[in-house]
C-alpha cells in the first residue's frame, strides 16, 4: 500500500466509526434500537445514515 492508500483507508474507517457513533447515540436518545443502528452503521456506509434520516428522524417530527 502506498501512503495515499493508507490515508484513504484511515479516513474511511474514521467516517464509518463516526457514522456508527452518531446513529447509536441518536437512536438511544430516541429509543429506536440503538445497537441495531450502531452495528449496521459500522458495517455499511452511507446507506444506514440515509435510511435512518428517512425513517427514524422523519417519524419523530411533529406536524
Amino acid at each position: 500500500m502506498t501512503g495515499t492508500q493508507v490515508w484513504m483507508v484511515i479516513l474511511a474507517l474514521l467516517i464509518v466509526i463516526a457514522q456508527s457513533l452518531f446513529l447509536f447515540i441518536d437512536a438511544r436518545k430516541r429509543g429506536r434500537f440503538p445497537w441495531l443502528w450502531g452495528l449496521w452503521g459500522l458495517i455499511h456506509a452511507p446507506l444506514p445514515l440515509i435510511v435512518y434520516f428517512l425513517t427514524v428522524r422523519r417519524t419523530g417530527r411533529r406536524t
